[in-house]
C-alpha cells in the first residue's frame, strides 16, 4: 500500500521548504519511491496509480523511463547484432548525427515535433541519411517499449517533413549520374574485359552477364562455380551450369570493426552471408561464360575465383582505384622507371563505370531480351513484390530462353568488334545458336566437361 513521507529541505536558502515523497512496492517486491510532490495527497495518488498499473501488468519503472537515450542506445546495439557492415553503418549514424543531439535526452522526453525539426536541419551528403537516422532512432525507441522503459514510441509510423529551400539545396549530392551512365553496352563490357586481362577482365564480364554484386563476385569460390542445375523438361532433363551465391559465405564484407561501445577496432575484410535470403541464389551461366570460367579454373591456383594474384581477397577501393578506374577512365603512358616497367597509354572507354553499374547492366540485358519477371527477379537476387511472387515460378523453357538471349548479346558484340578471341587464348565460335541447336546446347553444358563444341 502506497504511503507518503514528509520531507523538509535543509539546503541553504531553502527556507525549510516542505515536499512529500511516496513509497510503494515494485513488482519484484522491492520498495520504490518518488520525491518532489507538493502535497501528501498528490504523493499518495501517484503511488496508488503505480500500484494499479503494476496489478494490471502495464507499469513502467520511472527510473528506466528517465534513462538517457545514449545509454539505452548502447544497450540496444549490444543486444541486436547484425552483419558487420550494418553495425558499422549504425554506429556511424549514432556517433556522427544522433548522439551529439540526443545522447543525454531521457527516453520519456522524446516527442515527434522536436525529432522532425532536428532531422530537417541535418546537413548530410545524402538526403536519405536523415531518414536513416530517424529510422534507427525509431527502432531503438521501439526496443525501449519492448523492454518496458517507456509505454509508446513517439516516432513510430510518422512521416518525415522533407527539407525545403536552402536546407534541401545543401543536402543534394553535387554529382548525379544520368540514367545512360548506369549501364554499359556489351561492346564496352568486352573492351574493358579485354583490357583487364583473363582474371580481372573475366570478373567484370561475369558481373555484367550474371548480375553478381561486388561482394558476391569477390567471395565466389571455385567449389560454387560451374555446378549443375538439372530439371525435368520436355521428356528429358534440362541441364545448365550455375554460379552459387553461398548462403553462409556468399558475400565479401568490408567495414570498420567496432566493439560493444562503438569504438573502432580496425578494418574487417571477411566472408559473410548475403544481406538477405533472396541474394543467396543459383545463377544460370550462358555457354560462352561457362567456357571462359572453365579455362580460368583450370589455370587459377586459388580457391577464390576472383582474387588478387597472390590469393588474397580484394579490397573494394584497391580494385576500383588500381584496376577498374584505369581500364574504364583511361591512363597516361608511363616510361620504364625503377620498380615499374613501361606501360602504354589507354584511351577512355566509359568514364566513371563501376561494378554496381555492371550489375545494372545485367538487369538491363535481361529486360532487353524479355526475361520473364519470375526468372529475372530470381537471377538478380531481388525480392519480387506482390502476389505474383507466390504464384509464378521460373521454368526450364524460361531459363533456356534467357541463356540464349545473353549468348546472342555476347556473340553480336563480338561480331561488331570483329573479334574471334578474348585475351588471345580462346576461340569463341562466333555464331548464333539456331532453335534446332537448343537441346544440344542444354545437354552439353554439364559439370566436368569443356563446353566447347
Amino acid at each position: 500500500m502506497a504511503y507518503a513521507e514528509k520531507r523538509v529541505s535543509t539546503a541553504k536558502n531553502s527556507k525549510n521548504k516542505v515536499s512529500w515523497r511516496v513509497k510503494y512496492k515494485k513488482p519484484d517486491g522491492s520498495e520504490g519511491s518518488e520525491s518532489g510532490f507538493p502535497t501528501k495527497k498528490t504523493a499518495i495518488d501517484w503511488g496508488r496509480e503505480q500500484e494499479a498499473a503494476i496489478r494490471a501488468g502495464r507499469w513502467i519503472d520511472p527510473d528506466l523511463a528517465r534513462k538517457h537515450f545514449g545509454a539505452w542506445a548502447r544497450e540496444w546495439m549490444k543486444a541486436k547484432p547484425k552483419r558487420g557492415a550494418t553495425i558499422d553503418k549504425r554506429w556511424n549514424l549514432l556517433q556522427q548525427h544522433i548522439l551529439p543531439r540526443w545522447e543525454h535526452t531521457p527516453l520519456i522526453a522524446f516527442n515527434w515535433f522536436e525529432v522532425d525539426a532536428w532531422q530537417q536541419s541535418l546537413r548530410c551528403d545524402e538526403e536519405t541519411t536523415a531518414g536513416h537516422c530517424v529510422s534507427l532512432m525509431s527502432s531503438i525507441l521501439t526496443g525501449a517499449v519492448d523492454a518496458k522503459h517507456i509505454t509508446v514510441n513517439p516516432l513510430f509510423g510518422r512521416r518525415r517533413t522533407r527539407a525545403t529551400g536552402s536546407v534541401a539545396a545543401a543536402a543534394k549530392p553535387k554529382v548525379k549520374k544520368t540514367p545512360e551512365e548506369k549501364w554499359a553496352s556489351p561492346e564496352v563490357v568486352l573492351q574493358i574485359a579485354e583490357r583487364l586481362g583473363p582474371v580481372n577482365g573475366l570478373h567484370m564480364l561475369t558481373t555484367a552477364f550474371t548480375g553478381l554484386g561486388w561482394g558476391e563476385g569477390a567471395a565466389l569460390h571455385r567449389r560454387n562455380t560451374l555446378l549443375a542445375r538439372q530439371q525435368p523438361y520436355d521428356g528429358g532433363v534440362f541441364t545448365c551450369p550455375i554460379i552459387r551465391v553461398d548462403a553462409e559465405v556468399g558475400e565479401l564484407a568490408e567495414y570498420t570493426g567496432r566493439d560493444a561501445h562503438g569504438k573502432r577496432t580496425g578494418l574487417v575484410l571477411q566472408l559473410e552471408p548475403p544481406k538477405n535470403k533472396t541474394r543467396a541464389r543459383d545463377i544460370d551461366v550462358p555457354p560462352f561464360l561457362a567456357r571462359l570460367l572453365r579455362y580460368h579454373l583450370d589455370d587459377w591456383p586459388h580457391g577464390q575465383v576472383f582474387c588478387t594474384p597472390n590469393g588474397k581477397l580484394w579490397r573494394r577501393s584497391n580494385f576500383g582505384r588500381s584496376v577498374l578506374r584505369p581500364a574504364a577512365d583511361g591512363r597516361d603512358a608511363l616510361p620504364t622507371v625503377k620498380g615499374h616497367k613501361a606501360r602504354s597509354a589507354w584511351e577512355p572507354i566509359m568514364t566513371g563505370l563501376t561494378v554496381r553499374d555492371l550489375r545494372h547492366t545485367h538487369d538491363t540485358y535481361q529486360d532487353q531480351i524479355g526475361v520473364k519477371p519470375a526468372l529475372a527477379f530470381e537471377q538478380a537476387g531481388h525480392a519480387r513484390p506482390g502476389i505474383k511472387a507466390v504464384y509464378q515460378h521460373p521454368t526450364p523453357a524460361m531459363r533456356r530462353e534467357r541463356l540464349d538471349g545473353l549468348e546472342e548479346i555476347f556473340q553480336r558484340a563480338m561480331r561488331n568488334l570483329g573479334w574471334r578471341t578474348l585475351w588471345g587464348r580462346v576461340d569463341l565460335l562466333k555464331r548464333s545458336a539456331s532453335k534446332d541447336d537448343l537441346p544440344r546446347i542444354s545437354q552439353m553444358i554439364t559439370p566436368g566437361r569443356d563446353i566447347a563444341a
